[in-house]
């Protein structure tokens, strides 16, 4: 007596206790009227109605979604961090939806409020669930797709539709007992009900449970002899296991320790296996008719939006395991406050993400820091000596900006932060001698293109430019740029070892990377807001290392 031969027997808190505001809050900075009213209760009924996307209001097709980076990814280090996110989650394709930036405040909103219910870890254990099962139903459709034979085959693809039939109604009862508050798992979880509940879904399961209930009934029996075997139909034979068991009892030592070896189990039957498979359903045609049909008639069992949930939930999942361990490790995130018109910016307690990643790992401490530009300051110049978070804290201001754009937490206790239409930056690359340009028509090529196509709504940010040339022309080339970003009114940080820039006019705010008091050659990395006064560090180091002017001549012998 034996089972069939291929069958399928496997069988909050945004951080730290802060966060800038409740999710459901508007999450804008001096926004419009318009923007001030919200989804209306009818349009909200309306989203729940009709359900498509858990990352979009709307859903968006692959091929809407940019399939490369942006440009300032590589220079801000996002590439790292996102690359960080989304390893060992390559069948999602993650990373398009790490690219694509949102355009509106309540496309924002939306984001921030699952992200709010994903907080609870009863739900996102549930999601979790439901992902572990659809990864199931994925690796058994195409282990059923690579296996030869064709019952064993069809057999796999049963076992997968009813690996999802089962993720179905459990997801159902979980979302049931979630306590949910966003538009976006609200409306999922009406979808997910509308679903169970109609008459396609409720008829595949009832058609599933049917064939794998019958399949499991079935029983029968081999007769081998000599180099041939038999199979007939089960007929009530008695069952020599427990007499063979008995029989052998006195020959067990119980004290013998216990050796065990786990046999892998085989992906394809032997052809002596397809055979004996083969005949049994020679034996019981009704049932393996019923298995046929039910393969040609059901290629396509899963439901398109359901699937689609499963990969996007995954944006959310994974940045949150992201932020796990930077959590524990004491760092604060929030949820930023969006403005589209008015450009006040603000951070506290603000660090690069890439950084502090790796410096958590190697359980080193993580320099926070803040910022802030009000009324009509636009432009943070950052001055200070060198290695001490100066280019850091640039990368930081585009880290929040970007990570705001795609509706995540970010680094810092509180944020307020700007929605912008374009994100440039400019950081000094190796000197390319393929490029007979020469390094600063470079530099100044790059820059004009940016500063072509920077908007008010823009966001420019400037690493160490023309730092090859002579200090008076790139004092000339830095204002003429620096007064090209002021007269535009975009947002911008500007790294430099000019000082004069960092006092242009009212829209420049300078910011200086501090040092030691008692000790100018270590590094504090805060970046203060306060006058640059760079000599004085020069002044000071050459004091501690007795280099100044008097110094030397008192060495000097007369």
């Amino acid at each position: 007596m034996s089972n069939l031969p291929g069958d399928a027997l496997t069988a909050r808190d945004a951080g730290s206790g802060h966060r800038a505001h409740k999710y459901p809050q508007p999450l804008r900075g001096a926004p419009s009227a318009a923007d001030q009213a919200g989804p209306q209760a009818a349009d909200r009924q309306k989203l729940y109605d009709a359900f498509e996307s858990i990352l979009y209001q709307q859903a968006r097709e692959p091929s809407q979604l940019p399939r490369t980076a942006p440009a300032y990814f590589r220079d801000l280090n996002l590439d790292q961090i996102v690359e960080v996110i989304t390893a060992h989650k390559d069948e999602y394709d993650l990373k398009p939806f790490f690219y694509d930036a949102l355009t509106t405040t309540d496309a924002i909103a939306y984001r921030h409020e699952v992200m709010g219910d994903l907080e609870h870890d009863r739900t996102l254990d549930r999601l979790n669930a439901f992902a572990r099962k659809m990864s199931d139903m994925r690796e058994q459709i195409a282990r059923a797709q690579k296996l030869y034979y064709r019952l064993q085959k069809e057999r796999w693809f049963l076992h997968a539709a009813e690996t999802w039939c089962a993720a179905i109604r459990d997801l159902q009862a979980d979302l049931a007992a979630a306590p949910l508050s966003s538009r976006g798992l609200l409306a999922f979880r009406a979808y997910v009900n509308r679903y169970a509940e109609c008459a396609r879904f409720v008829r595949l399961a009832a058609t599933v449970g049917k064939l794998v209930e019958d399949l499991g009934a079935i029983h029968y029996c081999v007769l081998i002899k000599d180099n041939s075997f038999k199979v007939r139909k089960y007929d009530g034979e008695v069952d020599y296991s427990a007499d063979i068991l008995d029989t052998f009892r006195k020959f067990r030592q119980d004290d013998a320790e216990a050796r065990r070896t786990d046999v892998p189990e085989a992906k394809d039957m032997n052809h002596i296996e397809a055979k004996i498979l083969e005949f049994v359903a020679r034996l019981y045609p009704e049932v393996f008719s019923r298995l046929e049909a039910f393969c040609l008639e059901n290629r396509d069992f899963t439901d398109t939006t359901l699937a689609r949930f499963d990969r996007e939930v995954q944006f959310y999942i994974s940045y949150m395991d992201y932020l796990t361990p930077l959590k524990r490790a004491g760092l604060c995130f929030c949820y930023p406050l969006i403005a589209v018109t008015d450009k006040t910016v603000s951070g506290e307690d603000a660090f690069d993400l890439a950084l502090a990643t790796k410096l958590i790992q190697e359980q080193t401490p993580v320099v926070c820091n803040d910022l802030q530009l009000t009324g009509n300051e636009r432009i943070l110049v950052i001055s200070g000596p060198n290695q001490g978070g100066k280019t850091t804290f640039a990368r930081m201001f585009g880290q929040l900006h970007h990570l705001a754009s795609i509706g995540c937490p970010v680094p810092g206790r509180h944020a307020r932060l700007f929605l912008f239409d374009a994100l440039f930056t400019h950081f000094e690359r190796e000197e390319d001698i393929r490029n007979r340009h020469g390094k600063l028509q470079d530099d100044l090529v790059r820059i004009h293109e940016i500063l072509t196509r920077a908007t008010p709504r823009s966001v420019v940010i400037m690493n160490e430019i023309f730092t090859s040339t002579a200090l008076r022309d790139a004092v000339f080339l830095a204002r003429e740029v620096l007064g090209h970003m002021i007269d535009l009114d975009c947002l911008g940080v500007c790294v430099t070892f000019l000082e004069e820039l960092s006092s242009l006019n009212e829209k420049t705010v300078s910011m200086v990377s501090t040092v030691v008091p008692d000790n100018p050659a270590v590094r504090t990395y805060k970046v203060v807001r306060r006058p640059a006064d760079g000599r004085s560090y020069a002044l000071s180091i050459a004091e501690k290392y007795r280099v100044t002017y008097d110094c030397l001549k008192a060495r000097i012998p007369e």
